[in-house]
């Protein structure tokens, strides 16, 4: 199918191409690796330094060119690559992924879905469930996003355009839920502590940025949806690579009853799972307090899916008897990591980038720097608001991690924010927006080369031009909307969350 050439898809086009024509991203993560070192040592010679907005200490880059640095660069080189947060993450979710899709219960399960649901539903169903997903941890990214791929090309669609999809609602999404997250005590208690500088009395609750989070849901899921019809699927048009979906047939009787035997079987886990976390004193709740956000129920969740997926897929093994033995089940098991080859070469060499990145400190002296030049504008209001909002966005680019983002920003701007009257609860509910609308283009972000490795099952030719392409769209959008939504509510003054307001008190 032929694209349109229209001026979008043409600056898309020519996105795709600069960056496609960029090395291997493997290799492309080993030049960054290689340049950071560089960086670090002229960085060092020219005495840069910054001062922690919060602690007060002076931060010094640290040159990888010494001898001190060559030995972290050895005798770390293991670590950085076996300590990297989303490779076991990746690796023990789909060892039971492997058994669900081994089996032919993902595969079954599929076309069902495709079969008996409306395909204009597709979309919005996926960005949808990617938003909601990041309430999970990192199920969106390990589960969701080749999920999605695999529904839109059992559809009969580009698997890019459901990709895409899925990826800018678990990402692009991030932080709006209808459920509270992980996310929100941890940003909060790094928003109290730089509030109590100004006010040593102010708390903040997990719960204070609810109510916006909340209503972004339905924002974000119709804005991706609209990119992802109006351009993303537009630009793909069909899909002839190799695994182009064949016809669907009709379930048999036997994938039928294997069906029903994984559905009773995730009913007793998901039974299991309830029993454990709703009562007060849950056997899965933090057996100190009965907390549910600091739970083994969330810290293993990856566990869960390994057993939820191995469970079902033996459960339908049996079922539609295709499993005859453990045999048919460690089979399933090794053919699901021999896909991985090429993710575990790209995480080795971005492992090593991003371990150097945070050695050398060129990351926090970057956000901090960026950070004194906006607090330097002497901005007010709207155009206060939009410009940190617009900061955040960029500094995400080369500083992934939220927690680590908002633990540089949050003793610079929330006190500046109250000195001119706005409440802690504001300037977080903004860094929250800028920090999630670029994710999906920004390389450091942890699962960014997982999703590269995705895209290559579809065109072996696509590199991180294709991906930040395939994005930019959603960056874009999402980025225009969810500021302007924050403009309206500060306009009207509707409460952040429960009990929470824009204004100080006067």
């Amino acid at each position: 199918m032929t694209q349109p050439q229209t001026l979008i898809n043409r600056a898309l086009g020519a996105i795709e191409r600069a960056g496609n024509a960029l090395p291997h991203p493997a290799a492309l993560f080993l030049i960054f690796a290689l340049l950071v070192i560089v960086l670090s040592d002229i960085a060092t010679r020219f005495g840069l330094s910054v001062t922690h907005p919060g602690t007060g200490q002076q931060i010094e880059p640290f040159s990888l060119l010494t001898l001190p640095g060559l030995h972290m660069i050895l005798t770390k080189m293991v670590t950085n690559f076996t300590g990297f947060a989303p490779l076991g993450t990746v690796l023990v979710a789909l060892l039971g992924i492997g058994v669900a899709e081994g089996t032919g219960l993902i595969g079954a399960a599929l076309r069902l879905i495709v079969l008996s649901a409306p395909k204009k539903l597709l979309t919005v169903v996926i960005v949808f469930a990617g938003v909601l997903s990041n309430t999970g941890g990192e199920v969106g990214y390990v589960l969701l996003v080749p999920l999605a791929a695999t529904i839109f090309l059992a559809a009969g669609r580009h698997p890019m355009t459901g990709l895409a999809a899925a990826f800018a609602g678990v990402s692009g999404g991030y932080s709006a839920n209808l459920l509270l997250g992980t996310i929100d005590p941890l940003l909060s208690g790094l928003t109290q502590e730089a509030a109590q500088i100004i006010d040593s009395s102010w708390m903040v609750n997990p719960a204070c940025n609810y109510y916006f989070m909340a209503a972004s849901v339905p924002l974000i899921t119709l804005v991706g949806t609209l990119v992802t019809e109006g351009i993303v699927a537009k630009r793909f048009g069909d899909y002839t690579g190799e695994g182009a979906a064949d016809p669907l047939r009709e379930l048999s009787a036997a994938e039928r009853r294997g069906l029903w035997f994984a559905f009773f079987t995730v009913i007793a886990l998901a039974a299991l799972l309830l029993w454990g976390t709703v009562p007060a004193d849950g056997f899965l709740r933090n057996p100190k307090d009965g907390d549910l956000l600091h739970s083994p129920f969330l810290s293993g969740i990856v566990a869960i899916i390994f057993l939820t997926g191995s469970l079902s897929g033996i459960a339908y093994g049996i079922g539609a008897r295709t499993v005859r033995s453990e045999a048919d089940v460690m089979k399933a098991m090794s053919k699901s990591m021999e896909t991985m080859g090429a993710y575990l070469v790209l995480v080795f060499f971005a492992a090593q980038f991003v371990a150097y990145f945070n050695w050398t400190n060129l990351g926090l002296i970057f956000a901090v720097e960026g950070a004194q030049v906006l607090k330097a504008a002497n901005f007010t209001g709207l155009p206060l608001i939009v410009s940190f909002i617009f900061l955040t966005s960029f500094i995400n680019l080369v500083m992934g991690s939220a927690s680590a983002k908002w633990a540089v920003m949050a003793p610079v701007f929330v006190p500046m924010f109250m000195l001119l009257g706005y409440t802690p609860e504001l300037t977080q509910v903004a860094f929250r927006v800028g920090d999630s609308v670029t994710n999906i283009i920004s390389p450091m972000m942890s699962y960014f080369a997982l999703i590269a490795a995705y895209i290559q099952r579809y065109n072996k030719d696509a590199g991180i031009g294709t991906l930040i392409a395939a994005m930019l769209p959603y960056s874009v959008a999402f980025f225009i909307v969810w500021t302007i939504m924050l403009a309206v509510w500060y306009a009207t003054g509707w409460p952040l969350g429960p009990g929470t307001l824009m204004h100080l008190p006067r």
